[in-house]
């Protein structure tokens, strides 16, 4: 009897469930994949609804008791599980005491998207507490995204009776499937590059198609951006400004010990191979580094990017015995030139820096000062230029010839175009070290 209840239930939440997705389809469209990205699946275990990106697990009892109140806290929860899939705030590892600091912050991020979303089918308008949270938020971060709201609570501490108030305001479904491995068909990493493929075509499709929905899905839009930035590892990106020669150093790597034995037993005191006295090395040579001082580039970013860039150069075995960096300060015009040529200069430099500048952001000077020392042979090889920069400024028409990389700091999400002859590369707060 029990079991007959439960199955007349079950049919009643699929079917419950099948309206939402169709509901929400034909607001919705850029969400076609994604709304039919997860199986569906009963479960009594659950209290409410949970997703591990392969399956939409629901309590029976507690969706019947949603859909009574009306349809669209079926919508909102379903379509909070799915943007939790495809944000990728699934299969984000984290620490068991950071735990609860990032649940809350991917279901308060999720939430602002949801609640800023101008459709009858998911309208219920935020309480004043939640706008209050989400007004506090974006006097800090530019975009409100899981990662930047994660940072925020574990920089800020808040109490925990703070943090209570905070889960029972934005929970809607279980994290407890997060992470978790499972036997399914698909392994979480496949899961994982579905959903992303996912989010990319939306992205393109919010781009082109459906731009008058894009417009009313603001928040959507640059949480897409923010997550479909390419993660960079700051340190191999460096190597790309190293110069390939050989240095007087025994190359064990290339050493074949079984040889050297055989030849040893053999002969006596004779090996067949000997250790090479040279070998290659990847190590910086020369290579320029210009900061923009303009008003808009925020003096603490660029101490950062320095500090960062600083720590890794300084390492013994990213140089050579004789190198040269120019370190190049630049708003409209070239305001200093800092020639580094040892470790002991870069950190003198470091303890010392100052921006000198703050007027407006014009990036010909920099590049044409940088000309003028090519043609005074300044340089033994100029590897490349890395340019730090917010990105508002004007660029050089003509190629340089040496390799160009524009650097931009995550904190700001709007995308800036740059020219087709340079590199972008967009650093986070996990490259920098950075705190919000």
């Amino acid at each position: 009897m029990f079991e007959d209840i439960l199955l007349e239930k079950v049919d009643i939440c699929n079917e419950i469930l099948r309206d939402c997705k169709n509901e929400l389809y034909l607001n919705l469209r850029f969400l076609d994949v994604a709304l039919h990205g997860l199986l569906l699946e009963p479960s009594m275990s659950l209290q409410r609804v949970a997703t591990d990106g392969l399956v939409f697990r629901y309590n029976p009892e507690f969706l019947i008791e949603q859909y009574k109140i009306g349809t669209v806290p079926v919508n909102r929860c379903y379509l909070h599980s799915i943007l939790h899939c495809l944000f990728g705030h699934v299969w984000k590892s984290r620490k068991e005491e950071e735990l609860l600091s990032w649940n809350l912050a991917c279901d308060i991020a999720v939430e602002y998207i949801l609640d800023g979303l101008p459709l009858r089918c998911l309208r219920n308008p935020p309480k004043p507490y939640r706008r209050a949270v989400y007004d506090g938020i974006l006097k800090k971060i530019p975009v409100i995204h899981g990662e930047g709201v994660f940072h925020l609570l574990q920089k800020a501490k808040p109490d925990i009776r703070v943090l209570a108030r905070l889960v029972q305001e934005f929970t809607v479904d279980d994290h407890v499937l997060w992470q978790r491995e499972h036997s399914g068909p698909k392994s979480p990493m496949e899961q994982q590059n579905r959903w992303q493929e996912i989010r990319d075509k939306m992205e393109t499709e919010l781009e082109t198609f459906s731009k008058e929905a894009a417009e009313d899905s603001k928040g959507l839009k640059e949480q897409l951006r923010v997550e479909n930035r390419e993660r960079y590892d700051y340190r191999d990106f460096l190597k790309k400004f190293c110069v390939l020669k050989e240095e007087m150093q025994v190359d064990l790597d290339s050493f074949d010990y079984i040889f050297y034995n055989y030849g040893m037993e053999l002969y006596g005191n004779m090996p067949l191979i000997e250790h090479q006295e040279t070998r290659e090395m990847q190590k910086i040579e020369d290579f320029v580094i210009v900061i923009d001082t303009s008003m808009s580039c925020k003096a603490a970013l660029v101490g950062k990017f320095l500090e960062e860039t600083y720590s890794i150069l300084s390492q013994s075995e990213s140089f050579y015995h004789r190198f040269c960096i120019h370190i190049v300060q630049c708003d409209e015009r070239v305001q200093s030139d800092v020639v580094i040529e040892s470790q002991k200069q870069l950190a003198e430099y470091m303890e010392a820096f100052e921006v000198k500048g703050m007027g407006g952001t014009d990036f010909r000077p920099a590049f044409t000062y940088i000309d003028r020392l090519l043609e005074k042979k300044v340089f033994g090889k100029l590897r490349g230029l890395i340019y730090f920069t917010d990105g508002y400024g004007i660029y050089p028409l003509k190629k340089p010839v040496y390799d160009t990389v524009f650097v931009f700091f995550r904190e700001d999400y709007q995308d800036v175009d740059v020219p087709p002859w340079a590199i972008k590369l967009i650093l986070g707060e996990e490259e920098l070290n950075y705190e919000y």
